[in-house]
Parts: C-alpha cells; structure tokens; sequence
C-alpha cells in the first residue's frame, strides 16, 4: 500500500513540473495571450536588462549576475566582478540597467545591499562588461546613514532620456527616516552616469541637506518607469496593509510616508500618521487596498500587442499575478488583472527588443516568462 501511494506521488509531482512549463493562456480583455516559459533555474531573481544582442542580464538575489541567451539557455557561469553583496532579509543582488550608450561605453549598472559602518544600506555601483566579467567597477551610490533594518531596500534603476540616473530606495523599515532631508533612506536619488550630483536637484545649497535627494516620503519603491510619450518617471511603492501608491517622480515632491498613507499598521490595523491627506503632500495616481504589493513595472511600447500600446504593466507578488492599467493621459482609467495563482510571485516586468512582455517570477526555482499573443506562432 506504501508503495502504491509513493508512485501515486511521484505521478502528481512530475504532473505538477510539467504543467508548470506548459503556456497559459489568459483571454485578457483586450488581448488573448499565453505564458511561455523562456528560461529556469534561477535562484529569486530580481532584476533583467536586454543586451543589444539579444542576450539577456539577469540579478538573482543572492548575489549572482547571470546570463541568458537568446533562446533562453542560463550560462552557468555567472558574471565576474560584482561586489559584496549583502544578503539579508530582503537584501541582496537587486536590479540591473545598461548605459543608455551601451553600445559603445559597455557601462552596466546593479543596485544591492551593502555592508558598511552601522550595518546595511542600497549601493549602486557600474562596470563595464567584457565577456563574463566586470571592470572597472565603481561604486557611484552608497546610502547613508546604514542601519541593522533588513527590509525596504527599494530598488530600482532608471535612466531618463537625458541621461540622469534615478535610483529608488525604501525606508529601511524605519518609516520616520522618510521625511529627513538629511537621510538617504525613503527617497528617490537622482545622479550623472558617473555619479556625480546634477546642480538643479532640489535639494542642492538646502542646509544639512544630502544634494542626491530627488525626493521625499516614499516608503518602498520596487518599481520605476519612464511614460513613452512625457519620459516623465512612474514608480509605484509598497504600502503598509493597504495604500500601495503609484505616483509621477517629480523634483522635490514630498510623498507623505508616513505623514500619510492609505495603508495601516500591521497586526493591529490602526491609523499610521495624520491620515490619507495633507497640504503640500502629494497624492497617489492610484492606490490599492487591500495590498497587491507591486513589483517590476513597464508602460508597454511593443508591436506584439496593439490593444496594449501606451498600458501599465506592474507585477505582484502578494497577489501573484500581474495588472494591465489603462491610461488617459495621467489618468489611470481601467485596471485589469491577469495570471492570478498561475505563475506565482512575480518580480519583474520588462518590454522585450522583440514587442513580447516579459517577467520574472520570485522563487527559489524562478523564471524568465514571455506573454505571447495567442495565434503569434
């Protein structure tokens, strides 16, 4: 009988493997699609960036910056060079971006957690990738003042169309931070390709100001976005039990966590702050309660889905799924959601070189995942 019920198990198990390759199909209101998986065998990742040759760059939090070719075969030699990377809690290897002139500088950039005097912070750091390797590494951010904390890293990287660097950063689970001028934590940065700070930032000549500050009260951004048609910066942000917030970046906003917020204290689900509004504190474009806590973020630009152009895709992990948003204008008009329980947690969303969606799904067992039109092959 023991052993009838272990073969019985093995069956499922295999069964369980093979479905979870097997594309599904979602009939969206907009766009029939499936999910196709690309690529496995990565351990939690984080973050993917397209390189010119089709080849892909993916970070796996614990500390390893991979490769992937075109057809979805995981190098499995990871990427020489990266520096200490501190994985603790939900630190680790974070995102990864290429130089606008990649082509031709090589330049690539990785945001992770970092030790350093008072425990842990998000650092940013480049080098140019030659091969399997990094040179010339450089750390161009470190965040300041670093703490014990091991949550609410951010991060994500983003470069605008002229070339500035934003980096996106949480408040290290110790929400008062947010608000200080003179603390990284809570805050978008904004930077040179080499790490130098731009003279309009906001807070540049502010007394006891830190100059890299772009702005305030942003709790836990892990996802950022230029619009295609303003190249204005969209970010979305953790909140806490409810009030996740997407928002417009804009120089020297305060946010308001966690002055206020939709969201409210875990455990006992009293009020954080002074409320959900203030004078002088922005306002959320759209926020989500109860919480679907959004990771990864892209307006879709592609030719695959025709229905889609000009939508905001923004991954969940609490939520498993993913959600399309329509726009008009800055108005986010319509929300669908997508792919509920099927692939699990997803991370990341990236618009592919080929007009494809792709995402990454938060696992020990993680996985690169391309939408395809139904009908596409």
């Amino acid at each position: 009988m023991n052993r009838i019920r272990w073969i019985f198990l093995i069956i499922l198990t295999l069964l369980a493997g093979f479905l979870l390759l097997w594309p599904a199909e979602s009939r969206a209101q907009a766009a029939p699609f499936r999910a196709v998986t690309v690529s496995e065998g990565l351990e939690y990742p984080w973050g993917l960036a397209f390189l010119p040759d089709g080849r892909m760059l993916v970070t796996e939090r614990p500390g390893r910056l991979r490769l992937v070719d075109r057809d979805g075969k995981l190098d499995p030699r990871p990427i020489a060079g990266v520096p200490a990377v501190a994985v603790v809690g939900q630190g680790g290897l974070l995102d990864v971006a290429l130089h606008p002139a990649f082509e031709t500088n090589r330049w690539v950039y990785i945001s992770y957690a970092a030790r350093g005097e008072g425990g842990y912070g998000t650092e940013v750091a480049r080098g140019r990738l030659d091969g399997h390797v990094l040179r010339d590494v450089t750390v161009l951010f470190s965040m300041r003042p670093k703490t014990s904390a091991g949550q609410h890293f951010g991060s994500r990287l983003v470069f605008d169309r002229k070339g500035f660097l934003y980096i996106t950063l949480g408040d290290r689970g110790e929400m008062a931070r947010a608000q200080r001028v003179d603390d990284h934590a809570g805050s978008v940065i904004r930077l040179h390709d080499d790490g130098r700070v731009p003279v309009d930032n906001p807070f540049v000549g502010v007394a006891n100001a830190l100059p890299e500050i772009f702005t305030l009260g942003n709790r836990n951004i892990q996802g950022a976005a230029l619009h295609p048609q303003t190249g204005e910066l969209w970010a979305h942000e953790h909140g806490p039990q409810g009030g996740d917030e997407i928002n417009i970046i804009r120089a020297g906003v305060n946010y308001g966590w966690p002055v206020i917020t939709y969201g409210r204290n875990y455990v006992s689900g009293t009020r954080i702050g002074e409320g959900s509004e203030k004078a002088g504190l922005a306002q959320p474009l759209l926020q989500w309660t109860p919480s679907i806590a959004p990771a990864g973020m892209a307006f879709y630009t592609g030719d695959k889905f025709p229905a889609w152009r000009g939508n905001l895709f923004v991954g969940a992990l609490r939520g498993q799924m993913m959600v399309r948003l329509e726009l008009d204008g800055n108005r986010i008009v319509r929300e669908e959601r997508l792919l509920e329980n099927q692939l699990g947690r997803i991370r990341d969303v990236r618009n592919g070189p080929d007009g494809f969606l792709y995402l990454l799904t938060d696992s020990a067992k993680g996985r690169i995942v391309r939408l395809e039109p139904i009908g596409s092959r």
